[in-house]
């Protein structure tokens, strides 16, 4: 059962209800037909009922086979059975393409794709009758996507049932049998998911029709604004080289692991590089950029992928959290001039149309796509010449999706330079000027727009490892090893 519609329509509040998070205010459910009434989550997974949620629940200072199986850790005399726990940890991990990886590193060593994959396979261990999944595929490539999809039809293939939530449409089609659509909270429709196309199912999620296609016409690129020179980083990030125009969107591709989030921390100062020069500004100028301070000082700004453990302050107000990156414009002798803290944030309120009931509502209350324009809002008030945009439209519905791709066109025709991370690869070819293909940690081909095309761009995306495989198997077939 695909379960769809904007964010605010009540998938997620719905799917809580089932899982046992959130008690319904009136109501009833009936489960394989008896009244069903979770008290709470762990209620509702003895009954079989288990639920992958949006927002990570890890603990990122435990390893990945301590979080796999945090509830039941194999122990003797109190002490947990490491070998035991590594044991039992690989074939999970295998499930969902994670058996590279090994079982002891930390968690919070892993980038959001990985932390992902591991989630999910967390609530695949054990007896599952009913398993929600709610967005499942946001931070995820084709491969992982593929692997996902292959444990779910050996899940139905076991009499499984499945929730999928998702906004990408042409997933609910490779593995939907029926679709429920959701609009502000009330029902639409329920039926074969094959009675729609992709537009109709967005018509009824929206409530209108979307273009599909984005006028790109009125970018004019300029002089350069920010160029990367052999930055590395060691074996995540191997001499990358780009030049970025104003006026330009240069989109990242590349699978999971392949360095595109650490290449943008890199740039904004959050990580360090081992070797690597950074020019910025208009002329070129070079950039000493060692923390984000710096960069923020140069004309950089980085949308985060993690919006939620890293951007935004969730039980802040949405005021606070614009002003949070201008508090030199809003305070004095460390003082907030509140007065000014409500003005900046309506502004960007009225000038991104971000739905609140007012300044001062917290954005954990708001829904996905409204809290990432918050985000993006903290950074038009910067006025930052050169924005990095992680994974901008992860967890975000098609309507608001429209709204940022329009936003960001927007930011390039007044001059602005942005490099957009994408694990969509649809959504880059869409709105980018250039893409630029990370493998293995090496930037090995850059495309321009009218001259890509998708299987390049994957191919592209997978040659860094293929490259490496070859390498493997030449060391097993001679006997020789490269230090």
């Amino acid at each position: 059962m695909a379960l769809t519609g904007e964010n605010g329509a009540g998938k997620s509040t719905l799917s809580k209800i089932i899982g046992g998070l959130i008690t319904p205010t009136t109501g009833t459910m009936a489960y394989q037909g008896r009244p069903y009434s979770p008290a709470n989550r762990k209620a509702a997974e003895k009954l079989g009922v288990r639920m992958v949620m949006q927002e990570l629940n890890l603990l990122n200072t435990l390893s990945v086979a301590e979080n796999l199986f945090i509830d039941q850790l194999p122990s003797w005399a109190g002490w947990i059975n490491k070998k035991r726990l590594r044991e039992m940890a690989r074939p999970v991990m295998a499930m969902v393409g994670l058996q590279t990886i090994d079982p002891d590193t930390l968690v919070g060593e892993l980038g959001m794709g990985h932390q992902q994959m591991i989630e999910i396979a967390r609530n695949l261990i054990g007896e599952s009758r009913i398993l929600i999944l709610d967005e499942p595929t946001a931070m995820l490539t084709s491969r992982e996507v593929e692997l996902l999809f292959n444990q779910i039809r050996v899940f139905k293939q076991r009499g499984v049932s499945l929730i999928y939530i998702s906004h990408r449409l042409d997933e609910l089609a490779m593995i939907a049998d029926d679709v429920t659509v959701l609009r502000d909270g009330h029902l639409v429709c329920t039926e074969n998911i094959n009675r729609y196309s992709g537009d109709q199912l967005v018509s009824l999620m929206v409530g209108r029709d979307l273009e599909s296609t984005l006028d790109v016409s009125g970018r004019r690129q300029g002089k350069p604004i920010l160029k990367v020179e052999n930055f590395k980083r060691g074996k995540i990030i191997k001499d990358i080289s780009f030049t970025l125009h104003r006026g330009e969107i240069l989109g990242i591709s590349g699978l999971v692991g392949s360095g595109r989030t650490e290449l943008l921390r890199a740039i904004f100062g959050a990580d360090p590089v081992d070797s690597g020069k950074l020019s910025a500004g208009d002329p070129l100028q070079s950039a000493r950029v060692r923390s984000p301070a710096d960069a923020i000082a140069h004309g950089i700004a980085l949308v985060t992928e993690d919006r939620k453990g890293e951007g935004l302050l969730l039980p802040q107000s949405v005021a606070a959290n614009i002003s949070l990156g201008n508090s030199d414009k809003m305070s004095r002798f460390s003082v907030v001039n509140s007065h000014q803290e409500q003005q900046l944030a309506q502004k960007q309120i009225n000038s991104l149309g971000i739905r609140t009931a007012g300044s001062g509502q917290s954005v954990e209350s708001l829904s996905g796509g409204n809290q990432q324009k918050v985000l993006i809002g903290r950074w038009l008030e910067r006025n930052c010449d050169v924005i990095l945009f992680d994974e901008p439209t992860r967890g975000i519905d098609v309507g608001a999706k429209r709204d940022i791709y329009l936003l960001l066109n927007e930011l390039t025709q007044n001059g602005k330079g942005l490099v957009v991370v994408s694990s969509d690869l649809r959504e880059l070819m869409l709105i980018c000027d250039r893409i630029a293909v990370l493998s293995a940690g090496k930037l090995v081909d850059t495309y321009t727009r009218g001259a890509w095309t998708q299987d390049q761009i994957l191919a592209a995306a997978f040659s860094g490892y293929q490259q490496s495989e070859r390498i493997n198997d030449t060391q097993e077939a001679t006997g020789d090893t490269i230090l």
